[in-house]
């Protein structure tokens, strides 16, 4: 892929929207941190529907109305184009991610080092199920590689803490 092409398939910026109105636990927070700092060095993102758009991208990501709300505009922040995912299938593993970082502040809390690294294990996991779901639900609508589902579905857990908070 040349330099160009590899440019215009990407993000640029992701804004969670509406992220202020809420803190996170300080894990929660390094992973959105980490996952946006990831996403924004290195991803794969096409539009399908809009093919002949060129990029990079910005994404607003929010949950709405009980759906997740891809926002896709250009680097003006002029919308290009906006899917909605129902939430349904992620509930399970957005559920599952919540107990891991629950578990995993206890462990921490408790200094209980080998169960640290089977959550963390667990977490990669639950990462790489996210991630095909990510992918499965985006096909024929966004184009992205293994690592941004991957990155994309830690900021649905984020945003999902956000909502379930207020």
């Amino acid at each position: 892929m040349n330099a160009i092409t590899q440019s215009a398939s990407r993000l640029e910026r992701v804004i969670l929207d509406n992220e202020s109105l809420t803190s996170l636990s300080p894990l929660i927070e390094a992973d959105r941190e980490q996952a946006i700092a990831d996403l924004t060095a290195e991803n794969h993102f096409t539009p399908l529907l809009h093919a002949g758009m060129p990029g990079p991208f910005v994404l607003h990501l929010s949950i709405r109305e009980g759906r997740l709300v891809f926002d896709i505009r250009d680097r003006a922040n002029t919308p290009i184009s906006a899917i909605g995912l129902a939430l349904g299938p992620f509930r399970r593993l957005v559920k599952d991610y919540q107990l891991l970082v629950d578990s995993h502040i206890k462990a921490v809390e408790e200094g209980r080092e080998a169960r640290i690294q089977a959550i963390d294990m667990g977490r990669r996991g639950l990462h790489n199920e996210g991630a095909d779901l990510m992918r499965q639900r985006l096909a024929g609508k966004v184009e992205i590689d293994f690592d941004t589902a991957r990155r994309l579905f830690t900021l649905v857990c984020v945003l999902h803490q956000k909502v379930s908070a207020r």
